[in-house]
């Protein structure tokens, strides 16, 4: 199959005042989806689904009478999983593994995987209708057995949906090693359910595992939202694509994170190729999409009309051949003594610092209601509230009043709720990294 065509525009003001060291340029990826209709249109895939079936997924509290009641958590999970079933493409392999302290493989069930037809779909779904709630909740558990399946074949396209509704009872260390061992290997959307799970655990196996995270507060849309996340797996067409940044001598990476379509951090993901002076950083798969990162570089100053390539940027898959360039931009830099070209700011870099900040501050902010500190709290969600309001982010903005009264959006003027639901909490901070792109 050929591979998705690649283009890489830069955005930056590359002149810089006398002495100046630091470079930022936006780099805006695009890929061009190549692939037809039908199994043969795509490279090797393979999807697995794991489904918490411990105890809770079968129970909850009711808060009038205090007491525990039947809860159709798991069913509709079980719905959920078998409506991403349907979407998977013939001839994508694909298994179904359900958790609580251990982890079992429930298709197949010899901890192998399936490939979709409609035969298999079929008994996929049959197996789900048999799934029973008991147990704790041992979320590495989970991810080791989905990458001992996922290593039974050796297929380009990993992907996986992580299903909870509560916190990982393991002891300390043991999710952060399951994860280690899983990073590289495949991708993982989280998804928690209800509100008494944790977000910065699922987050962590999202970010290592270069997928997304997101609450689904009530159950039944859980169908839904497992058939989007399918959908769009079955849309990516190339594995594994790396970000190399090449700087010439004496300059450093000081940061690269992906800023739109949320904020990835991916700075401490380097990993050094045998090009020299370059380091690579992971993207993932991709489809027919486009995604924006902010770059920058500390470089040496050079002298007064002087120009340097600061940075190449390009983006690289590994082939059976070697790796292969997709595409590829220059970051510039010009020192000068003019004012007005150095101080002019570049909308691409000023609207993605500040959406950075957005998600930061909302963080920071939920993080200090949290331990009680109400000043520290309406300060950093009242900065949240301007940035969503200057930048468009109407999303986020709908996210915050829900947490926050809203005065004066403009100069971030908020009072705290004196009450905020749980799962309005847990969506904003879930989707508080979650950006909107430059305005045109």
């Amino acid at each position: 199959m050929t591979a998705p065509d690649f283009t890489v525009d830069v955005f930056q003001n590359e002149y810089l005042p006398v002495r100046a060291r630091e470079v930022n340029a936006i780099v805006t990826v695009r890929s061009g989806g190549t692939a037809a209709e039908g199994p043969a249109a795509a490279p090797s895939a393979a999807e697995i689904i794991i489904i918490d079936r411990s105890g809770s997924m079968g129970m909850s509290i009711d808060p009038e009478r205090s007491m525990l009641v039947p809860m159709a958590k798991l069913d509709m999970a079980c719905r959920a999983a078998g409506a991403a079933v349907d979407v998977i493409r013939d001839g994508v392999a694909f298994a179904v593994i359900a958790g609580s302290r251990r982890a079992r493989a429930i298709y197949p069930e010899d901890g192998t995987l399936a490939i979709a037809g409609a035969n298999t779909r079929e008994a996929a779904k049959s197996s789900l209708a048999r799934l029973s709630a008991g147990g704790g909740t041992a979320i590495g558990n989970w991810l080791l057995l989905a990458r001992q399946i996922f290593q039974t074949r050796e297929d380009t396209l990993r992907h996986a949906i992580l299903l909870t509704d509560g916190q990982n009872m393991q002891f300390p260390g043991r999710l952060a090693a399951a994860i280690r061992q899983c990073e590289g290997l495949f991708r993982c959307d989280c998804r928690g359910v209800g509100t008494d799970w944790n977000v910065d655990e699922l987050r962590k196996i999202s970010t290592a595992l270069l997928g997304s995270v997101d609450i689904v507060p009530d159950p039944s849309g859980l169908a839904a939202d497992f058939e989007a996340m399918m959908q769009a797996s079955m849309a990516k067409e190339i594995a594994d694509v790396m970000l190399r940044v090449w700087v010439p001598q004496h300059a450093r990476v000081r940061f690269i994170k992906q800023v739109a379509p949320a904020v990835e951090d991916l700075t401490s993901r380097r990993t050094q190729p045998q090009a020299p002076q370059a380091g690579d950083y992971p993207t993932g798969a991709w489809g027919n999409e486009s995604r924006d990162y902010h770059l920058c570089v500390d470089v040496e100053p050079g002298a007064i009309g002087q120009e340097m390539l600061a940075a190449r940027v390009s983006l690289i898959v590994n082939t059976a051949s070697g790796p292969q360039t997709l595409g590829q931009g220059l970051a510039r830099a010009i020192w000068t003594e003019d004012e007005e070209l150095s101080t002019r700011i570049s909308r691409h870099v000023a609207h993605y610092t500040g959406q950075a900040e957005l998600a930061q501050a909302i963080q920071d902010g939920l993080e200090a209601r949290k331990a009680g500190d109400e000043g520290t709290a309406t300060a950093r969600l009242g900065t949240a509230v301007a940035l969503a309001h200057g930048s468009g982010n109407e999303d986020t903005a709908r996210l915050l009043a829900k947490v926050v009264d809203v005065i004066d959006p403009g100069t971030g003027t908020i009072r705290l709720k004196g009450k905020v639901a749980a799962a309005d909490e847990m969506a904003l901070d879930t989707r508080s990294a979650k950006t909107v792109r430059v305005r045109p």
